[in-house]
């Protein structure tokens, strides 16, 4: 009877160590984590970028893959000034410069939509579009109407930073 009641507080030790150990590493996990907002740490997993055309700037939210990365890594060297032009009467579209990785799937683009094309051209739709490109984000908080009177006819300048 003794030797049973030995093995099963030894038992019950094991097993509140490992609860507790497993506390610990959540607690300094979410410590890190709240910490980590006052550091550059949380810059470099930035999901929000900024969309000067012409005097009204916008905010698009970004989607997690290598592209925005990249992107992002690049926006945080120096703001990016693209020239774009209208295809299609449903898209503005202008060379990056630079390719970027792809992430290409087949996707159904919406208004509002930033989309990376063939790794070197940046796509903001304001009509919907089926193809085979990367998603790169969002822009934020403006209708399909306001968004075409934004980048109006023809040729624009979009600017992106952070």
């Amino acid at each position: 009877m003794k030797r049973s009641l030995l093995i099963f507080f030894a038992f019950l030790l094991i097993v509140t160590e490992s609860c507790s150990k497993d506390n610990e590493t959540q607690n300094s996990t979410s410590n890190e984590i709240i910490d980590a907002g006052d550091t550059d740490d949380v810059n470099q997993k930035t999901n929000k970028m900024k969309i000067k055309i012409g005097e009204r700037i916008l905010t698009a939210t970004l989607v997690d893959n290598s592209s925005t990365e990249s992107l992002v890594a690049l926006l945080k060297e120096q703001s990016l000034t693209i020239e774009m032009r209208d295809y299609a009467k449903m898209e503005k579209v202008g060379s990056i410069g630079q390719s970027l990785p792809r992430n290409d799937e087949q996707i159904t683009a919406q208004p509002c939509d930033i989309i990376l094309y063939q790794g070197n051209a940046l796509v903001i739709y304001y009509a919907p579009n089926s193809w085979n490109f990367t998603r790169l984000g969002r822009i934020d908080d403006i209708t399909t109407q306001e968004l075409k009177k934004v980048l109006g006819e023809g040729d624009v300048t979009v600017t992106l930073s952070l």
